[in-house]
């Protein structure tokens, strides 16, 4: 977690438990929420009671479980509409991919599903299952669905599955839970109970709730990907060629992203500082690694993602032979050197593909550009590489270069128009790229909406 405490104090929170292997995980978490302060009452579907029972929820919890629709409390209140209204947020942990189909459709036949449809408090929803359930497309298109709601999705993680397999479908890490609850909640004030069902949230968006402290909640509900750090191409065991980037440009794109709202998947090379907690991080040492990390967030169904940000100084060049066994001083040593694939053309290509064949939204997609002496190639960069924006700095210029904490950056658009910054802190730099992002993300909605009404 990003830091230790009592972060969510006195906040009343629903879990919600699915019918999902890791259901018995769920446990942890409600002890979690409630070591940062939060008061738990659980709900859960009549499938998640085969997994876990209630006895054992209702004793940590303090409150009894509500596993049946249908039934009202002891003091005669139906017990899916008191939660909505008591609650100010609930956590879907572990989702399997029948609720998020039947939560995309509003098919309230379970307490969980009854009590988000009742609410307006923010929503954080942690998918759950087999990576194939959850690639297939009718799961990305519930996926993308709740997101449009105004969902907070905390993606699965790659990894051993239950089936035996490998593969994108493990419940991502308490921790990051946990974080995207905090994130969600903000500084935002206790809920009244007994307000109206149906009430929209300060950022115009039915469960998203928008922070007290800070009026930037506009990537809420959104998946930023961000590729940082340098790749290491190896030689032999021991040596490997690289690059001097020290991943803090991307990194500071991840906080700035989380910090309004945003799911962060950080796809993350060579560094040398720490990736903010409530990112999902996927380590990515080689060219290859990064490559396949890519691949598996935009498959032929469409991208899982709403914003691209590709930051990581990819090696151009790698060995083309790497000795299996450390090469000795004395034997000398010649490399021949292959070229690696350009990733953020390949990646927007297959973006463009993949929402041609299966109609999902387009996102928004940004490359970066390490220039040395002048920025003459960086519109060229822009057009070839297919982005709607793109970065570049010139790392000659003092303060500019690989390490520091300051950038000197020019924001090229694929409108024509292009936006050369001072020289300002590396957050500041994130900032400002992000909001350009935010508009663009508007009006991408507004184009789809805009169609909708046509057909």
């Amino acid at each position: 977690m990003t830091e230790q405490g009592v972060r969510l104090q006195d906040r009343r929170i629903a879990l919600g438990i699915t019918g999902s292997i890791a259901a018995y995980k769920a446990v942890d978490l409600l002890r979690l929420l409630q070591a940062e302060g939060a008061d738990v009452r659980v709900l859960m579907t009549a499938s998640a009671t085969e997994f876990i029972g209630t006895l054992t929820l209702e004793t940590l919890s303090r409150h009894p479980v509500d596993s049946d629709v249908l039934a009202l409390q002891a003091d005669g209140r139906i017990g899916h509409i008191s939660t909505a209204h008591d609650v100010e947020a609930i956590v879907v942990a572990p989702a399997t991919a029948h609720w998020l189909g039947a939560m995309a459709n509003g098919l309230a036949s379970d307490s969980i599903t009854a009590a988000c449809l009742a609410t307006s408090v923010p929503v954080i929803v942690a998918p759950a299952m087999d990576g194939g359930m959850y690639a297939h497309p009718a799961t990305q298109a519930n996926v993308a669905r709740l997101r449009e709601f105004g969902y907070h999705l905390v993606e699965p993680e790659f990894g051993p599955l239950a089936s035996g397999m490998v593969g994108q479908g493990r419940l991502a890490s308490l921790d990051r839970i946990v974080d995207a609850t905090v994130r969600a909640l903000g500084g935002a004030p206790a809920a009244v109970a007994g307000a109206p069902t149906g009430a929209v949230s300060q950022s115009g968006a039915p469960g998203n709730s928008a922070s007290a402290g800070s009026s930037r909640t506009d990537l809420a509900g959104r998946h930023v990907v961000v590729t940082a750090g340098g790749t290491a191409e190896p030689i032999d065991p021991v040596r490997f060629v690289g690059n001097r980037s020290s991943g803090k440009m991307g990194i500071a794109i991840a906080e700035e992203a989380l910090d309004r709202g945003a799911a962060v998947t950080l796809i993350l090379g060579n560094h040398t500082v720490e990736p903010p907690a409530g990112a999902h991080v996927a380590h990515a040492e080689t060219a290859a690694e990064m490559e396949a990390a890519l691949r598996a967030l935009t498959p032929p169904s469409g991208p899982r993602f709403d914003v691209l940000v590709m930051t990581a100084a990819v090696a151009d060049f790698r060995p083309h032979s790497p000795s299996a066994k450390k090469v000795s001083r004395s034997s000398g040593m010649t490399l021949e050197m292959v070229a690696t694939p350009d990733l953020l053309a390949a990646t927007a290509e297959r973006v463009r593909t993949s929402i041609g064949a299966s109609g999902a939204r387009r996102p928004v997609l940004v490359g970066f550009a390490a220039e040395t002496g002048s920025l003459e190639r960086a519109e060229e960069k822009l057009r070839s590489k297919g982005v709607d924006l793109l970065v570049a700095n010139d790392v000659t210029e003092p303060g500019s270069g690989f390490g520091t904490d300051t950038n000197k950056v020019t924001i090229y658009s694929s409108d024509g128009s292009s936006e050369e910054l001072p020289l300002m802190a590396k957050r500041e730099v994130a900032e400002f790229l992000l909001d350009r992002v935010a508009v663009r993300l508007a009006a991408i909605v507004g184009e789809s909406a805009a169609l909708a009404e046509t057909n």
